[in-house]
């Protein structure tokens, strides 16, 4: 069996806009650096692998809380948001024409216009995960994250999940050849508490 601890990327000027990033290449904004360079990887985490989406924000955060140079994956890339991509949620959600839907809502075939479905990345983040042969932290986004805690727990994108993405916190699944499981409790980062 092999561990994988994910986290997410810091905020970002997007993030705090609620604009939509997917594989908009946004860089972390000076408050999440200045909070990052606070932050370390708990032991023994801080001795694993490390692999980060090739996207900036999340190759920054994974150098500020290791202090190492990542090795970048595409498959750790964000979901491609297509047209709603710089849009922001709220504006699509009040818009009934939009076919936007909030996340409970989705299933694993929910695709916005001219990009992926959950699916999609559930096909490229399962051999990538099962290819692992150590324990490994990966640096990525909320979407990624998703799709993966929720291969860990059968969540099928209905109804409610089972887990609630923080920043600052390592989610940890245990990944056997189709036999994912999800540890109860996330491990918080060493440094302040954001």
């Amino acid at each position: 069996m092999t561990r994988l601890a994910i986290i997410r990327h810091g905020h970002t000027a997007w993030n705090r806009a609620g604009r939509i990033q997917g594989r908009s290449d946004i860089p972390l904004d000076a408050e999440a650096e200045a909070a990052l360079a606070g932050r370390t990887l708990p032991a023994p985490w801080d001795e694993a692998d490390l692999c980060a989406s090739p996207l900036m924000r999340a190759r920054r955060t994974a150098e500020l809380i290791s202090g190492r140079v990542p090795l970048c994956t595409d498959a750790l890339m964000e979901m491609d948001w297509g047209t709603w991509e710089g849009q922001q949620g709220s504006v699509l959600r009040a818009d009934p024409a939009s076919g936007f839907r909030d996340i409970e809502h989705w299933g694993w075939d929910y695709r916005p216009p001219g990009g992926e479905s959950p699916a999609d990345l559930r096909a490229r983040l399962i051999p990538w995960a099962e290819a692992l042969e150590t324990d490994t932290v990966a640096v990525c986004h909320i979407g990624v994250m998703r799709v993966l805690m929720a291969v860990a727990t059968g969540w099928e994108f209905q109804g409610a999940a089972p887990f609630r993405i923080k920043r600052d916190r390592l989610y940890v699944i245990n990944i056997a050849p189709g036999t994912w499981s999800a540890t109860p409790e996330p491990v918080r980062l060493n440094g302040p508490q954001v």
